[in-house]
């Protein structure tokens, strides 16, 4: 919703790229910055210039030169200000804190908070951030945007949200920002994962990857010659709701047969309980007999204390998982494929039964291609992806 700090205009662009160059690539002399972007070295020491009053850039250092004057070196400013990335769930928030140059300086994970789909209890939530904040002894003041994860189908220009729908003439983010006192940008939130792994995490900047969260839900976001892919809509990247099972599971969007129904923790959850429930012997066996309730967290940990049930239902919907991928692959030929959420906690025993369904299901020629990587970023892919994702929408640059 909120517009960018630069008003358009030519010198105003070359403000965009020089910050997008500094993020992506680092910093720069004045001389680099010239050829980088074709311009006159007189205009780039004056845009530079106004960059380091508005405090977006820095005097970095010197450059190593064979000898004469060492030219300066120019970066981000990471102390411009904060950029504050927010998770939020059913049960609890995340919260991320980040400077202007994108280092994380404070994660709190799975703050209890059971959202509701009001303007009040959105109005709390934002309260309890301030109060994250303070206790962190992060000033909100410093904070120059915020950005909020949302599952579900979120119109990140509009600032609805239909998982938490308010009505017509009040957009989430509208109500987010009233509270906050700063830009806020809502996002789904595999789009923001996939952000946070392009930007800081395993994708090291490739420019053509896909990042499926495999997490309750089933998700995916795009990045297609380096840029985050959107859709028409704002609604691209719907794996979960892809009609490519005949197994007459009926999906929380109504339809029948959406791979979430069996690529997904909701599936691994509904299959080992049905496994359970017909007899099969697990670790948690005994916490079923019980009637005590068993979550997807602990059928994770079984996984990882190699309980063979689990082992063996994640391998099935692994599997599963990897014969749509193998389309995506033959679709996309991207250069890479990040696979992140909670269930990817399960690491290789997710992976390997997935890459056999590439290897089967896709083409040879195009797979080869394709390195298939775990989130470098893990739990903090989402609030990290939001933290970046903001300060690119606040700079224009996306």
């Amino acid at each position: 919703m909120t517009t960018s700090l630069f008003a358009d205009g030519k010198n105003s662009s070359l403000k965009k790229q020089i910050l997008n160059l500094c993020i992506n690539e680092g910093d720069f002399s004045l001389s680099d910055l010239s050829k980088e972007l074709n311009t006159s070295i007189p205009t780039i020491t004056k845009l530079v210039g106004e960059l380091i009053d508005e405090g977006f850039l820095e005097e970095v250092g010197k450059m190593d030169t064979s000898g004469g004057r060492r030219p300066s070196i120019y970066g981000l400013n990471p102390s411009a200000g904060y950029f504050v990335g927010i998770d939020v769930r059913r049960k609890f928030i995340s919260v991320a804190v980040t400077d202007f140059k994108g280092t994380l300086l404070n994660f709190e994970e799975r703050v209890g908070f059971q959202i509701q789909n009001s303007e009040e209890s959105f109005r709390e939530m934002c309260r309890l951030i301030l109060s994250i904040l303070k206790e962190n002894g992060i000033n909100p003041d410093k904070v120059l945007a915020y950005g909020f994860n949302l599952t579900g189908r979120v119109n990140n220009e509009t600032g609805y949200c239909f998982t938490y729908f308010l009505g017509e003439d009040k957009p989430i983010a509208s109500v987010l920002e009233d509270e906050m006192g700063r830009p806020v940008y809502v996002e789904n939130d595999s789009r923001a994962m996939t952000y946070g792994e392009y930007i800081c995490g395993v994708a090291n900047k490739e420019s053509n990857m896909l990042f499926i969260n495999v997490s309750w839900g089933l998700g995916m976001g795009m990045i297609l010659e380096g840029t985050l892919s959107y859709g028409k809509s704002g609604f691209s990247g719907e794996i979960g709701h892809f009609p490519l099972l005949n197994n007459n599971q009926i999906c929380h969007c109504g339809k029948i047969g959406c791979l979430e129904t069996g690529a997904s923790g909701s599936a691994i959850y509904r299959i080992f309980m049905e496994k359970l429930s017909e007899g099969r012997s697990s670790t948690l066996s005994d916490k079923y007999n019980k009637g005590e309730k068993i979550h997807i967290e602990d059928i994770i940990e079984a996984v990882n204390e190699e309980d063979v049930l689990a082992i063996e239902v994640v391998e099935e919907i692994g599997f599963t998982l990897g014969k749509a991928v193998a389309g995506l692959i033959n679709l996309f030929n991207p250069e890479l494929l990040v696979i992140g959420g909670n269930v990817a906690q399960t690491k290789e025993y997710l992976l390997l039964p997935l890459k056999s369904a590439i290897q089967k299901h896709s083409l040879n020629i195009i797979n080869s291609d394709t390195s298939i990587k775990l989130s470098k970023l893990g739990a903090k892919a989402g609030t990290i992806g939001s933290c970046m994702l903001s300060r690119s929408k606040l700079l224009g640059l996306l």
